[in-house]
């Protein structure tokens, strides 16, 4: 088994499951997964949290591509918050979850305070007879990989660089809903997401493309924001456009793929420059995805 948040599941996170995988298999053991829901800064912090680079649905989406056998969802909560290290290992890993074997990151902390690391898993595996693997970390010329760099990153607006890190274009996966119909009377009808996010780790618009309607991949805009033109308050929202498309979507779970940043949201003065802009927008996007 492994444990942690995996917030992004970048190439670091990959790692380390990879090689959970291949002792499993050498062990001829059953490979466990444990993440915290929500992620303890979450909960201690609440909307002052770091952005969340993946939502649990979408979490469980990237976990889904690996061959494990069982994701364990751990509810943080108070009584979690209250375990000291100890208690964490003797009370979930060896009576609830029988580990045998530990497979962590090298700089894994956890329990109360986060007490608890690779050395007292040591100790504690000479008394429950686990054993305690550690990972190195995971680097790209010279820097290691992490949840906090590809978050860097992405509010840089450095797509290409945080697909490097995370193996992956970053996306966002959600549910089509019914919007305002503003984008429709601009001349460009979009297919708006439901984020459920309190911050998100990029905004902007970006040049995308949309999977999960059907077996095809379609090209678009997106814009992720507040929409401040239309005084759009707090609430994120992801607003898609996706060309030479005409199809009812709404409902449907879909992955948006981030490709490369256009620009920054901005605030028009009136709908017809708001209008030229995303014109413009739409010219660039396509001249990307032209180019290839």
């Amino acid at each position: 088994m492994t444990i942690g948040n995996f917030d992004g599941l970048h190439l670091g996170h990959q790692s380390v499951i990879n090689k959970l995988i291949q002792t499993g298999q050498q062990l001829n053991l059953p490979v466990l997964v444990v993440v915290f829901e929500p992620q303890p800064l979450e909960y201690f912090l609440n909307d002052k949290s770091p952005a969340r680079l993946t939502r649990f649905r979408e979490k469980i989406h990237h976990f889904s591509k690996f061959p494990i056998q069982q994701l364990v969802i751990l509810p943080f909560n108070q009584m979690l918050a209250n375990y000291d290290a100890s208690t964490f290992i003797e009370t979930l890993l060896v009576k609830q979850l029988n580990v045998k074997h530990i497979v962590i990151g090298h700089d894994f902390h956890f329990g109360k305070n986060r007490q608890g690391n690779f050395s007292l898993l040591k100790q504690k595996g000479k008394v429950f007879n686990f054993a305690v693997e550690s990972t190195h970390a995971y680097e790209q010329q010279g820097q290691r990989i992490s949840s906090t760099l590809v978050r860097n990153t992405l509010k840089k607006g450095a797509l290409a660089q945080a697909k490097k890190m995370l193996g992956r274009d970053y996306s966002i996966c959600g549910r089509i809903a019914h919007g305002d119909k503003r984008g429709r009377e601009l001349g460009f009808p979009t297919a708006n997401i439901q984020m459920f996010r309190q911050n998100s780790p990029i905004s902007g618009v970006f040049a995308i493309t949309m999977t999960g309607i059907d077996k095809k991949e379609y090209q678009g805009i997106a814009n992720v924001g507040t929409r401040p033109t239309f005084n759009g308050g707090t609430k994120i929202i992801l607003e898609t456009h996706l060309f030479n498309f005409n199809q009812d979507i709404y409902g449907r779970y879909v992955e948006v793929h981030f490709k490369t940043k256009i620009r920054a949201e901005i605030t028009f003065n009136n709908f017809s420059q708001l209008k030229k802009q995303i014109t413009d927008d739409v010219l660039i996007v396509k001249q990307f995805f032209k180019k290839g």
